[in-house]
């Protein structure tokens, strides 16, 4: 691959960073003309690189799918991201399968980084701390998870059986826009064709995705980005409000919860803290995580749920004696 030159490599980075290119916006990257961009191409599949090409209006060029995986030309920034995010797959757990090809991943990203990378790798990877105690532990399914990215990547319309929290199941079919890991759950933020309008799904209730052949088509999403869309959705539709005294510094608390809830500085060791959930579960455990004392004000049924979760474990302590 030396032999071949460093615009050789330019190009074959440019191919893998998208599905598609049109030859003269490819042209116009490598600073050459579409005769040599040809000449450079065939070069490539000289060298057992899969590209293919396309005629007519929509015609371009692509890097298919090949029998080996070619080698991947990442910068620095990219490097390590790769390298993080593994490190957060094998720890996470929030998809299916993936722990053990993530390790194995990992091993082989790590032995052939330079050293000032793998330092960088380890400094991130060591800030970020799983949350075991997730509220949902259904795992998604690595192939879902691949199939709905690269539909969201390459704008491609999507089909699906879905399942509502009621247990109604239906066929979707949809314009996939982004996928969302909110740290608990993923998340598709998509176009509903049937419902004309903006939805999230699940992607534990999510049935296997299949592209329909159909381009989606772009829309502005009523929102700043797909993350603030889908928290405003979870707590437009969350059964219960929480609203807590906490009697513990706003900064403290703000820095325990994160996202999800919202902290009413009230005065020194004093906050108001506001959560929506669907589960009673997760405000005791995001309570339990603060570590201060707190003063209920609603729902009625989260002291309910207090008091039989403080009966469990008071029954363990004297059993432990």
């Amino acid at each position: 691959m030396t032999s071949a030159g460093p615009r050789l490599l330019e190009l074959l980075s440019l191919l893998q960073s998208r599905r598609s290119w049109p030859g003269d916006e490819l042209a116009a990257r490598l600073d050459v003309s579409t005769r040599t961009l040809r000449r450079d191409v065939d070069r490539l599949r000289d060298l057992g690189y899969p590209v293919e090409a396309r005629r007519g209006v929509d015609g371009g060029y692509e890097l298919a799918a090949g029998a080996v995986l070619p080698p991947l030309l990442l910068d620095d920034d990219e490097a390590v991201a790769i390298g993080v995010g593994l490190h957060s797959a094998i720890q996470a757990g929030t998809i299916a399968g993936i722990e053990e090809s993530s390790i194995r991943a990992l091993s082989k990203v790590i032995q052939v980084m330079p050293r000032r990378l793998r330092r960088r790798i380890d400094a991130l990877a060591s800030m970020i701390v799983p949350a075991p105690w997730q509220e949902s532990a259904d795992g998604v399914d690595a192939d879902v998870l691949v199939t709905l990215a690269q539909a969201c990547r390459d704008g491609d319309r999507v089909a699906f059986r879905y399942t509502a929290r009621r247990g109604g199941t239906t066929n979707r079919e949809v314009d996939p826009h982004r996928l969302v890991l909110t740290g608990r759950r993923w998340y598709l933020v998509a176009w509903d064709l049937d419902r004309s309008d903006w939805r999230t799904f699940r992607l534990d209730r999510l049935g296997v995705p299949e592209r329909t052949g159909a381009r989606a088509v772009p829309r502005r999403l009523p929102a700043a980005d797909a993350g603030e869309f889908v928290r405003t959705n979870i707590e437009n539709a969350a059964r219960h409000r929480v609203d807590v005294l906490v009697h513990a510094d706003a900064a403290t608390v703000r820095g325990r919860i994160g996202a999800w809830g919202s902290v009413d500085d009230l005065g020194p060791d004093r906050c108001r803290l506001l959560m929506t959930s669907d589960t009673l579960d997760w405000p005791l455990l995001a309570l339990g995580a603060v570590g201060a004392e707190f003063e209920v004000s609603s729902p009625p049924e989260l002291v309910d749920h207090l008091r039989g979760r403080a009966d469990l474990f008071r029954r363990a302590v004297d059993r432990a004696g």
